[in-house]
């Protein structure tokens, strides 16, 4: 299963949140550099899922804000 996601870094706390498209909004503390903002926003995803963090991976948009998350 693929999930259109977008991640705003830098926000004042972490939250998963899905708009009116359907795509999910991940809001990190994060800073884009380094891909921490992505790991972050991995962990925020997996913990909304419920599931393990190794079952994530983005297959598009690593250094996009708009990411394409394969979940395994």
């Amino acid at each position: 299963m693929r999930l259109a996601i977008t991640v705003i870094p830098q926000a004042k706390a972490t939250r998963v949140e899905r708009d009116a498209t359907g795509r999910l909004r991940i809001w990190v503390m994060e800073p884009p550099s380094e891909g921490r903002a992505n790991a972050a926003a991995l962990l925020a995803l997996a913990a909304y899922l419920g599931i393990p963090r190794s079952r994530l991976r983005i297959v598009r948009g690593a250094a996009s804000r708009y990411k394409v998350v394969e979940v395994r």
